[in-house]
């Protein structure tokens, strides 16, 4: 898991417009705006409304600091909440090989490579299978769960 690169303490959940940076909050932003550098980039992009605002100190949101293809890609926090709080993903964390995976997975450099080698786990697969009926259930279970 990624940490804050202010902080590092908390789960980021915001990218800086300019240099996009990860971070958790606005105390965060505040304290990284000011040493802040823009990526170099081939080609200067066009000016975004958006960054103009948030730069001047307005009013900004999280979907303000994503990028539009990002926002397919959120899990909403209720979802999370509920992977904290499933029993059945903790009783497979109690696992220290699963564990090991984890952390393999989360420090390598080529993390594509290193999610393929970790899907050969039959243990990793269960977790990441256990994961993505909390994250993207199915209408099954959705119904099941209703009952």
């Amino acid at each position: 898991m990624q940490l804050c690169t202010v902080c590092c303490e908390h789960i980021p959940k915001y990218k800086c417009p300019v240099c996009k940076i990860r971070y958790c909050s606005v105390g965060c932003y505040k304290k990284h705006k000011d040493d802040c550098q823009p990526m170099k980039q081939a080609t200067p992009p066009a000016p975004d409304l958006k960054e103009t605002r948030i730069s001047a100190g307005g009013d900004w949101s999280v979907e303000d600091l994503l990028e539009e293809d990002e926002h397919a890609d959120r899990v909403p926090l209720q979802r999370l909440k509920e992977l904290g709080e499933s029993e059945d993903l903790k009783a497979l964390l109690y696992n220290p090989h699963l564990r090991q995976l984890l952390l393999s997975v989360d420090r390598a450099e080529n993390k594509a490579d290193a999610m393929k080698a970790a899907m050969q786990e039959p243990l990793f697969v269960e977790f990441a299978d256990q994961c993505l009926k909390i994250v993207e259930p199915s209408e099954e279970d959705d119904n099941c769960s209703m009952d």
